[in-house]
């Protein structure tokens, strides 16, 4: 949450205290390290400034924290090993960092909206982003499985997740729409429901089977194989 805290649930270790009051902007994004074995668990958070925390498990490889940016980071993918990471701005900038690989951006490009995620392909080699209005951009070996892009929406996209074979991906509205591509399958979502707080982000469980929403307020939806741990 803002502050930099972290819980944990199921089998996800809360591995240390909040960092604490002196941060100089507010988290937008959480990794868990790809590397990481049950006993020595780990992620990565992102500032909206740029700035990376380490816990755990996950490597600190550098941040833009001391940078000025054109605009705000609005996540973050880790690669397959878990010795890179790259972030993504709202301008659809990307910033890569250990053995993350550049790819291509859309920063200094016209966009309809603004870019709200990404998600890496399961080689590291490439990485989709995804923006406001749920138009998709690839680069290196991500492939175009379609996309909302001058769809009317009910609700802004606010994330996306990559199926585990890197042929399909999920969107999520802030309504809780799942929108599905390629290979993703449809398993359920909150379209049409009343919402205490809008959807933020997503994520897929390691088959495909399922996925879990999350809510600003912290609230969580699970669908699919995926289980309910705790919010």
């Amino acid at each position: 949450y803002q502050g930099g805290g972290v819980i944990g649930f199921g089998a996800a270790q809360s591995i240390n205290a909040p960092i604490g009051p002196s941060l100089s902007s507010v988290m937008v994004a959480m990794v868990a390290d790809p590397a990481a074995t049950t006993g020595h668990q780990g992620y990565w958070l992102a500032a909206a400034d740029g700035g990376v925390f380490t816990q755990g498990s996950a490597t600190f490889y550098g941040s833009l924290g001391a940078l000025h940016l054109n605009g705000p980071v609005v996540g973050m993918a880790a690669t397959p090993d878990g010795q890179g990471y790259w972030l993504v701005a709202l301008d659809g900038g990307i910033f890569t960092f250990g053995d993350a690989g550049f790819y291509g951006s859309m920063g200094g490009s016209h966009l309809n909206k603004p870019v709200v995620g990404m998600a890496a392909t399961p080689d590291g080699k490439g990485y989709w982003l995804v923006a406001q209005d749920g138009g998709i951009f690839t680069f290196g070996d991500a492939n175009f499985y379609g996309s909302e892009g001058g769809v009317r929406l009910n609700a802004p996209i606010t994330g996306m997740a990559a199926s585990s074979t890197g042929y399909g991906y999920w969107l999520v509205a802030a309504d809780g729409g799942i929108f599905t591509f390629g290979d993703a399958p449809f398993l359920g979502s909150l379209g049409g429901a009343v919402l205490n707080d809008p959807v933020v982000d997503m994520v897929a469980t390691p088959h495909d089977h399922g996925y879990v929403l999350v809510a600003t307020d912290g609230e969580v939806f699970p669908f699919g194989s995926a289980g309910f741990h705790g919010s």
